[in-house]
Order: C-alpha cells, then structure tokens, then sequence
C-alpha cells in the first residue's frame, strides 16, 4: 500500500526548489493531488478527504498515523501540511514541522504574541538564514484579526475567494465569535464555517 520512503529527507528540505513551493492544504488538496504525494495511494488520499476539516496538525496527524510511521509522516509534510496558527499552537504540533527542533520550537513561542508574518521572518531570522525562514514560513500563519484586517490579509487564508472576503468585511464590527459564526453560515456549511474561523481572531 504505502509507497517507498523518501532518504535524505531532510537534504531535499533544505534546497531553495521546497522553500519556494506552496504546501498543499489537507482540507483543500484535490483526491488527484493527494495520492500524487510520496507515500499516499489512493486509499490514504481518501481518507485524507473523509476526515475533513482538519482544525490543527495534529488532528491531521493522527489521521495518517495509522497507515504511515514517523518518518513517513514527515516525508508527507514535506509537501502537505495543516498550517500553525504561531499564537496557539501546542509544542506537539510544533515539532511536526520536519527538521524542527526543540530549541527552534522553543523560539517560536518565545515571540508570541505574533502581529504579522513580518515579524515572525523577523524573530527566526536571527537563528536561521533567508532560504530557511521561508521553508518554516511555509508551515505557519498569523491569524487576522475580523474586525481590522486589509483585503490583502483576509485574501491569504487558505481558500479564501473574493466573495468570501467581501463578506468577511460586510458584517463589521464582530462583537464575537459567535456572531462571526452566525454571519459567514449563511454561505457555507458549519465544517467550512469552523475551518474559516481558525485563521482568524477578534483580540
């Protein structure tokens, strides 16, 4: 079933080519583009598509940790990954970031609260060179806040069309979560209503 391991994983990582290339989303990745990846067949790739939406890593984790190792796992995050919300993610969804490492995990909690992506490429620069900033970038987001923030940001949640976004605006100021649940459901099921709602914040 599981196709062969990818060696020297982290040596393809580490090249320009993967810092360069967009991950693939696991909520919105086609059934074609999912069981083209490296040790995901057909099965997996519909697996993958039953258990959406994935609200974090890790819950996309432990949907492949029945059919693929650790390694294997890592291989597959080298091309699809749920992105990390930089604020709250849990050190466990952290460490799934491939080549990451403890004192690294630890850096990026050591900037929270993160204002915008800018500041992350800021704080981790310090550590790591350019090239390896924008391959964790890959991995990471800002949430933006409902009430405040550009077009430009609210176009860079995963999925997001200019419909959507225009929505998004149409109902400000948010009050609450709840009334951002409330608004944005009378486009769209309650799945895709929660997964919109993990990129964004009202603090």
């Amino acid at each position: 079933m599981r196709k062969t391991s990818v060696l020297g994983l982290f040596l393809v990582f580490a090249s320009s080519a993967f810092a360069e290339t967009p991950l693939l989303n696991p909520n919105l990745a086609t059934a074609s583009e999912l069981s083209g990846l490296e040790q995901v067949d057909a099965a997996l790739a519909e697996k993958i598509e039953a258990n959406r939406p994935y609200l974090s890593a890790l819950e996309l984790d432990a949907t492949l940790a029945d059919d693929l190792a650790t390694d294997q796992r890592s291989a597959v995050y080298g091309a699809l990954f749920r992105p990390l919300n930089l604020n709250t993610a849990s050190d466990a969804e952290i460490m799934l970031i491939p080549g990451m490492s403890k004192r690294m995990a630890h850096e990026f909690e050591e900037y929270r609260p993160y204002e915008s992506i800018e500041q992350f490429r800021r704080e981790i620069g310090k550590y790591v060179d350019d090239e390896e900033v924008a391959r964790l970038e890959r991995y990471v987001f800002v949430p933006v806040n409902l009430n405040s923030a550009s077009r430009e940001q609210i176009m860079a949640i995963p999925g997001m069309s200019e419909r959507m976004a225009h929505e998004f605006e149409e109902y400000r100021p948010y009050k609450d979560l709840e009334q951002f649940r409330r608004e944005i459901g009378k486009y769209v099921d309650a799945d895709e209503v929660a997964r919109l709602e993990s990129y964004v914040t009202l603090d």
